[in-house]
Protein backbone atom coordinates (compact mmCIF):
# COMPACT_ATOMS: atom_id res chain seq x y z
CA UNK A 1 0.00 0.00 0.00
CA UNK A 2 2.92 2.35 0.64
CA UNK A 3 4.01 1.95 -2.98
CA UNK A 4 0.58 2.80 -4.38
CA UNK A 5 0.19 5.81 -2.09
CA UNK A 6 3.57 7.17 -3.17
CA UNK A 7 3.02 6.35 -6.85
CA UNK A 8 -0.48 7.82 -6.83
CA UNK A 9 0.80 11.05 -5.32
CA UNK A 10 3.58 11.29 -7.89
CA UNK A 11 1.20 10.72 -10.81
CA UNK A 12 -1.40 13.16 -9.44
CA UNK A 13 1.25 15.86 -9.02
CA UNK A 14 2.62 15.41 -12.53
CA UNK A 15 -0.89 15.44 -13.99
CA UNK A 16 -1.83 18.61 -12.10
CA UNK A 17 1.37 20.32 -13.25
CA UNK A 18 0.62 19.44 -16.88
CA UNK A 19 -2.94 20.78 -16.56
CA UNK A 20 -1.68 23.92 -14.84
CA UNK A 21 0.86 24.63 -17.56
CA UNK A 22 -1.74 24.06 -20.27
CA UNK A 23 -4.57 26.07 -18.70
CA UNK A 24 -2.87 28.68 -16.52
CA UNK A 25 0.44 29.24 -18.30
CA UNK A 26 -0.50 32.91 -18.82
CA UNK A 27 -0.59 33.41 -15.03
CA UNK A 28 3.16 32.87 -14.63
CA UNK A 29 4.99 35.65 -12.76
CA UNK A 30 8.45 34.09 -13.11
CA UNK A 31 9.45 30.52 -13.89
CA UNK A 32 7.93 28.31 -11.17
CA UNK A 33 5.75 31.05 -9.64
CA UNK A 34 2.15 31.33 -10.86
CA UNK A 35 -0.93 33.29 -9.82
CA UNK A 36 -2.80 29.95 -9.91
CA UNK A 37 -0.82 26.80 -9.12
CA UNK A 38 -2.90 23.62 -8.98
CA UNK A 39 0.00 21.34 -7.90
CA UNK A 40 -0.01 23.15 -4.55
CA UNK A 41 -3.47 21.71 -3.96
CA UNK A 42 -2.22 18.23 -4.80
CA UNK A 43 0.66 18.71 -2.38
CA UNK A 44 -1.65 19.52 0.50
CA UNK A 45 -4.36 17.01 -0.43
CA UNK A 46 -1.97 14.09 -0.83
CA UNK A 47 -0.38 14.59 2.57
CA UNK A 48 -3.77 15.01 4.25
CA UNK A 49 -4.95 11.76 2.66
CA UNK A 50 -1.87 9.53 2.94
CA UNK A 51 0.53 11.39 5.24
CA UNK A 52 4.24 10.61 5.00
CA UNK A 53 3.72 8.48 1.90
CA UNK A 54 2.31 11.57 0.22
CA UNK A 55 5.34 13.59 1.27
CA UNK A 56 7.65 10.97 -0.24
CA UNK A 57 5.66 10.99 -3.47
CA UNK A 58 5.87 14.77 -3.57
CA UNK A 59 9.62 14.67 -3.00
CA UNK A 60 10.10 12.26 -5.90
CA UNK A 61 7.77 14.29 -8.12
CA UNK A 62 9.60 17.48 -7.16
CA UNK A 63 12.98 15.99 -8.02
CA UNK A 64 11.70 14.77 -11.39
CA UNK A 65 10.07 18.05 -12.40
CA UNK A 66 12.83 20.27 -11.01
CA UNK A 67 15.67 18.37 -12.70
CA UNK A 68 13.88 17.71 -15.98
CA UNK A 69 11.69 20.80 -16.38
CA UNK A 70 12.09 23.76 -14.04
CA UNK A 71 15.83 23.92 -13.25
CA UNK A 72 17.74 21.36 -15.37
CA UNK A 73 20.96 23.37 -15.11
CA UNK A 74 20.74 24.24 -11.41
CA UNK A 75 20.91 21.03 -9.31
CA UNK A 76 21.11 22.87 -5.99
CA UNK A 77 17.95 24.84 -6.75
CA UNK A 78 16.25 21.67 -7.98
CA UNK A 79 17.00 19.71 -4.80
CA UNK A 80 16.09 22.62 -2.53
CA UNK A 81 12.80 23.16 -4.34
CA UNK A 82 11.85 19.49 -4.08
CA UNK A 83 12.67 19.33 -0.37
CA UNK A 84 10.84 22.54 0.50
CA UNK A 85 7.87 21.64 -1.67
CA UNK A 86 7.32 18.41 0.27
CA UNK A 87 8.19 19.79 3.72
CA UNK A 88 5.51 22.49 3.94
CA UNK A 89 2.48 20.25 3.22
CA UNK A 90 3.79 17.57 5.58
CA UNK A 91 4.10 20.07 8.43
CA UNK A 92 0.52 21.21 7.80
CA UNK A 93 -0.58 17.56 7.80
CA UNK A 94 1.03 17.15 11.24
CA UNK A 95 -0.80 20.30 12.36
CA UNK A 96 -4.10 18.82 11.16
CA UNK A 97 -3.43 15.61 13.09
CA UNK A 98 -2.65 17.53 16.25
CA UNK A 99 -5.37 20.16 16.26
CA UNK A 100 -8.16 18.86 13.99
CA UNK A 101 -8.00 15.12 14.76
CA UNK A 102 -7.63 14.45 11.03
CA UNK A 103 -9.58 11.42 9.81
CA UNK A 104 -9.66 9.35 6.64
CA UNK A 105 -11.04 10.93 3.46
CA UNK A 106 -11.13 14.38 5.13
CA UNK A 107 -14.48 13.47 6.70
CA UNK A 108 -14.17 15.84 9.65
CA UNK A 109 -12.56 18.77 7.82
CA UNK A 110 -15.13 21.55 7.49
CA UNK A 111 -14.81 24.25 4.80
CA UNK A 112 -13.43 26.58 7.48
CA UNK A 113 -10.81 24.05 8.53
CA UNK A 114 -9.83 23.48 4.91
CA UNK A 115 -9.37 27.24 4.52
CA UNK A 116 -7.15 27.37 7.62
CA UNK A 117 -5.01 24.51 6.32
CA UNK A 118 -4.77 26.05 2.84
CA UNK A 119 -3.65 29.40 4.26
CA UNK A 120 -1.16 27.70 6.61
CA UNK A 121 0.31 25.64 3.78
CA UNK A 122 0.50 28.57 1.36
CA UNK A 123 2.19 30.75 3.94
CA UNK A 124 4.69 28.08 5.00
CA UNK A 125 5.57 27.00 1.46
CA UNK A 126 6.02 30.58 0.26
CA UNK A 127 8.09 31.52 3.31
CA UNK A 128 10.37 28.48 3.02
CA UNK A 129 11.03 29.09 -0.67
CA UNK A 130 11.70 32.80 -0.27
CA UNK A 131 14.00 32.28 2.68
CA UNK A 132 15.93 29.98 0.39
CA UNK A 133 15.89 32.61 -2.36
CA UNK A 134 17.29 35.16 0.10
CA UNK A 135 20.03 32.79 1.28
CA UNK A 136 20.90 31.96 -2.33
CA UNK A 137 21.05 35.64 -3.23
CA UNK A 138 18.17 35.54 -5.73
CA UNK A 139 16.18 38.38 -4.19
CA UNK A 140 15.08 40.25 -7.33
CA UNK A 141 11.41 41.28 -7.00
CA UNK A 142 11.35 39.37 -3.69
CA UNK A 143 8.13 40.88 -2.30
CA UNK A 144 6.24 40.66 -5.59
CA UNK A 145 7.36 37.05 -5.98
CA UNK A 146 6.36 36.25 -2.37
CA UNK A 147 2.88 37.67 -2.82
CA UNK A 148 2.37 35.95 -6.18
CA UNK A 149 3.47 32.54 -4.90
CA UNK A 150 1.28 32.85 -1.81
CA UNK A 151 -1.79 33.78 -3.86
CA UNK A 152 -1.05 31.08 -6.45
CA UNK A 153 -0.56 28.38 -3.83
CA UNK A 154 -3.68 29.44 -1.95
CA UNK A 155 -5.82 29.54 -5.10
CA UNK A 156 -4.57 26.15 -6.27
CA UNK A 157 -4.99 24.60 -2.82
CA UNK A 158 -8.55 25.89 -2.39
CA UNK A 159 -9.60 24.73 -5.86
CA UNK A 160 -8.26 21.21 -5.35
CA UNK A 161 -9.34 20.85 -1.71
CA UNK A 162 -12.93 22.01 -2.14
CA UNK A 163 -13.46 20.04 -5.35
CA UNK A 164 -12.02 16.85 -3.86
CA UNK A 165 -13.88 17.35 -0.57
CA UNK A 166 -17.13 17.49 -2.54
CA UNK A 167 -16.21 14.40 -4.57
CA UNK A 168 -15.11 12.42 -1.51
CA UNK A 169 -18.43 13.21 0.17
CA UNK A 170 -20.17 11.40 -2.70
CA UNK A 171 -18.34 8.12 -2.09
CA UNK A 172 -20.71 5.50 -0.62
CA UNK A 173 -20.07 4.17 2.87
CA UNK A 174 -21.50 0.74 1.99
CA UNK A 175 -21.28 -1.45 -1.14
CA UNK A 176 -24.16 -1.06 -3.59
CA UNK A 177 -25.98 -3.09 -6.19
CA UNK A 178 -24.22 -1.75 -9.27
CA UNK A 179 -20.69 -1.83 -10.60
CA UNK A 180 -20.46 1.95 -10.39
CA UNK A 181 -21.44 2.10 -6.72
CA UNK A 182 -19.19 -0.84 -5.89
CA UNK A 183 -16.34 0.82 -7.73
CA UNK A 184 -16.85 4.04 -5.80
CA UNK A 185 -17.03 2.07 -2.56
CA UNK A 186 -13.72 0.41 -3.47
CA UNK A 187 -12.17 3.86 -3.80
CA UNK A 188 -13.46 4.72 -0.32
CA UNK A 189 -11.94 1.52 1.07
CA UNK A 190 -8.63 2.20 -0.65
CA UNK A 191 -8.42 5.72 0.78
CA UNK A 192 -9.31 4.48 4.26
CA UNK A 193 -6.73 1.72 3.97
CA UNK A 194 -4.04 4.13 2.78
CA UNK A 195 -4.83 6.47 5.67
CA UNK A 196 -4.76 3.67 8.27
CA UNK A 197 -1.54 2.33 6.76
CA UNK A 198 0.30 5.47 7.91
CA UNK A 199 -0.07 4.34 11.50
CA UNK A 200 0.52 0.61 11.06
CA UNK A 201 4.06 0.84 12.42
CA UNK A 202 2.78 2.76 15.44
CA UNK A 203 0.02 0.30 16.31
CA UNK A 204 1.47 -0.58 19.71
CA UNK A 205 1.70 3.03 20.88
CA UNK A 206 -2.04 3.86 20.94
CA UNK A 207 -2.82 0.66 22.84
CA UNK A 208 -0.24 1.41 25.51
CA UNK A 209 -1.34 5.04 25.71
CA UNK A 210 -4.96 4.00 26.12
CA UNK A 211 -4.06 2.18 29.33
CA UNK A 212 -3.12 5.51 30.88
CA UNK A 213 -5.71 7.63 29.09
CA UNK A 214 -8.71 5.89 27.51
CA UNK A 215 -9.60 9.13 25.72
CA UNK A 216 -6.43 9.09 23.67
CA UNK A 217 -7.16 8.03 20.10
CA UNK A 218 -5.07 7.00 17.17
CA UNK A 219 -3.29 10.34 17.03
CA UNK A 220 -2.50 10.53 20.73
CA UNK A 221 -4.96 13.29 21.61
CA UNK A 222 -7.89 13.19 24.00
CA UNK A 223 -9.83 15.47 21.68
CA UNK A 224 -9.42 17.92 18.85
CA UNK A 225 -9.85 21.65 19.10
CA UNK A 226 -13.07 22.89 17.61
CA UNK A 227 -13.07 25.16 14.59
Amino acid sequence: MHFWSIAGTLIAFLASLWINQEVFTHTSFVRGVNWIFLPSGVRLLSTLLVGFDGALGLLLAGLITDFLYWFPHDPVRAIAGALLGSLAPYLVYRFALEYFDLRASLTNLTPKRLLVLAVAYSGANTLFHHLWFALAGTTKNWFESFFTMFVGDLAGALIILYVMKALLALLPKQPGNSRVSNGMFSIQLALNSAYANQFATKATWPRSAAVHDPGVGLHGRAGAKKL
